[in-house]
């Protein structure tokens, strides 16, 4: 047997073990977002407060903090990169993210709402608002989509997030504009952190959470299908009109309730889905799960980079996505035409 008929073997050999690293990678995430940030604890007290012994009280102050932050940013990761896979399948657009649908737009102009009409301030305070505007903005484009008769479903989708994006964030950016105390605090929350959220903004959008990952799994099987075009999808059995609207539905649940928890999020749901496809085994449903482990691993990877890179203070885990994201996504575009162009060789 030639080289070049090995090659494509050991190829498959070597892809096979790449979706177990990456959740290597995930758990050496959570184990770096428990053990490191910006107050420096020994190991054998993060292991014995995750035991349940007493620790001392600095100490498991410390941890109070830690272990909610690591489980939300673990679960929201999760949620905005199988959004942002969903999200991608369903448009046939491997530029789109969850934001496409109007979500983020609408979550910024929930909270917006709660800061300057009932002058909320904490983040379990306005979470629920966050959450009540992706969801309804999210509504809003689905039904518009459906409204708008042009070439094709996808098509009408992207037109109709656009409009429902640029028509809420001129409403948020009005109110910000007019009342200062609002811009102070909205700020704080558009940049995208984990800092100062509690358990209470986890079980705030945890329903939902759930919710959409109960519509990803009954949406997966059809992915498959529906990547060969509306028409044979049909031939093959599939309901595409129902299909898509779970799975848009999913999107857009995940990406509210992740969302409304923490702030605006950049790239993460976009190069997720980049990443999982070089790696899944499988189709879609793979592309799917992968894009969660990942989305996971990056949120959890960037918070606790976050912490550390500065001595008195922190950076945001939205400023350390946009810092890392883009020159990762930079790479991936590339690889991706290297690949393509070594291919039709």
């Amino acid at each position: 047997m030639t080289v070049a008929a090995r090659e494509p073997a050991v190829n498959r050999r070597a892809r096979k073990g790449l979706p177990v690293l990456a959740v290597c990678v995930l758990l050496g995430a959570i184990v770096a977002s428990l053990f490191y940030g910006s107050q420096p604890l020994p190991a054998a007290e993060v292991l014995a407060y995750l035991r349940g012994e007493n620790i001392a009280e600095a100490n498991a102050a410390v941890m109070d903090l830690r272990v909610p932050r690591t489980v939300l940013g673990l679960v929201c990761g999760i949620a905005l990169g199988i959004a942002g896979a969903l999200c991608q399948a369903h448009t046939r657009n491997p530029l789109a993210d969850p934001g496409l649908l109007g979500v983020s737009a609408g979550a910024a102009t929930g909270v917006v709402f709660a800061i300057s009409v009932f002058h909320f301030t904490l983040p379990a305070q306005y979470t629920v608002f966050g959450l009540l505007g992706g969801l309804l903005a999210g509504a809003v484009v689905l039904g518009l989509a459906s409204r708008i008769r042009v070439a094709n479903a996808a098509t009408s989708l992207v037109l109709a997030g656009t409009i429902i994006t640029g028509v809420l964030n001129a409403i948020s950016s009005t109110v910000v504009l007019l009342d200062k105390v609002t811009m102070d605090r909205f700020r704080y929350w558009t940049v995208g952190s984990l800092s100062g959220r509690d358990a209470s903004v986890l079980w705030d959008v945890a329903p939902w959470l759930a919710l959409g990952l109960i519509l990803t799994v009954l949406n997966a099987p059809s992915l498959d299908a529906l990547a060969l075009g509306d028409d044979v999808a049909a031939g093959l059995g599939r309901n595409v009109i129902r299909d898509r609207l779970i799975g848009l539905l999913a999107v857009v649940v995940l990406a509210s309730a992740a969302t409304a928890s923490m702030g605006a999020i950049a790239f993460l749901g976009l190069a997720a889905p980049h990443l999982a496809k070089r790696i899944a085994p499988g189709g879609l449903p793979g592309v799917v799960v992968l894009s969660g482990v990942l989305g996971g691993a990056i949120m959890l990877l960037a918070d606790t980079v976050g912490r550390l890179v500065l001595e008195t203070s922190e950076l945001s885990v939205g400023i350390m996505l946009a810092i890392i994201g883009a020159p990762l996504f930079i790479l991936i575009a590339r690889s991706s035409r290297m690949r393509r162009a070594n291919d039709s060789l």
